[in-house]
């Protein structure tokens, strides 16, 4: 296995509070990775400081590459992007007026650094065309390309911010509670595009998610997370027979 991502001794403080607390993890190409815990637990501030939405008030983000090892830590959004850590939201951040193959194609053009040729992608560039319809392929979503995203069901508006991702070329993608909202069919289908695209693709993939069934069904690795520290990080059986872990997450009858 490669370590796509690491992090050591990473904090952030908010005032008293320590929402994240010495974490140091490090992530693995080969592993789809579940981050879970319960409100409060630090995950959504940990995926803030891995993705430059905050700054750690100590610690280090580095991003492994191709070519070599890059300190992440407190850069930009659009620049920890553009190396290789994409982020699919829970809340979806679509261009809900624009087509499905358009968003996509607003994305490649991004990750290009031509965002002052957004209107490129209402004329004809067959680069950019070829490049989003892959992306289309990857996620199911052709029989919708010229759908207006406004228009789509949750689980296909949640597909395309996973397909906006992915149009960036990551090397790695935090993806939020990628079943919420879901009903239980479109839940197993999210379930199994992600293990496609893990099997499919170079990208690895990590996720929160509040639903144990997926949680235990979709990783190679849980990290659980307590009050910010890391609780317990294996595989699911291991975590899963942490008393640890029984007794603050799923109760004592689990």
């Amino acid at each position: 296995m490669t370590t796509v991502l690491e992090t050591k001794d990473l904090v952030k403080e908010f005032g008293a509070l320590r929402a994240v607390d010495r974490l140091s993890v490090a992530f693995d190409s080969e592993d789809v990775t579940s981050i879970i815990g319960p409100n409060g637990a630090g995950k959504t501030t940990f995926y803030n400081l891995l993705t430059g939405r905050l700054t750690p008030t100590s610690g280090t983000v580095l991003l492994h590459t191709d070519g070599g090892e890059a300190d992440i830590t407190g850069l930009p959004t659009h620049d920890i992007a553009r190396r290789g850590l994409s982020r699919a939201f829970q809340i979806n951040n679509l261009f809900e007026g624009l087509s499905v193959l358009d968003n996509i194609r607003a994305a490649r053009l991004a990750t290009e650094g031509r965002t002052y040729e957004l209107s490129t992608i209402m004329r004809d560039d067959d680069g950019l065309y070829e490049r989003a319809w892959a992306v289309l392929e990857q996620t199911e979503l052709t029989a919708v390309a010229e759908e207006t995203v406004a228009n789509l069901s949750h689980g296909d508006k949640r597909k395309v911010e996973i397909g906006l991702s992915l149009a960036t070329d990551p090397s790695l993608v935090l993806l939020d509670e990628p079943t919420a909202g879901m009903n239980p069919n479109e839940s197993e289908r999210m379930v199994e595009l992600i293990e496609q695209l893990d099997e499919e693709t170079e990208t690895t993939f990590v996720l929160t998610e509040h639903d144990m069934d997926i949680v235990l069904s979709i990783s190679d690795r849980i990290i659980v997370l307590d009050q910010g520290s890391l609780l317990a990080d294996g595989t699911p059986e291991t975590v899963m027979q942490d008393e640890r872990v029984t007794a603050a997450y799923l109760g004592e009858s689990t």
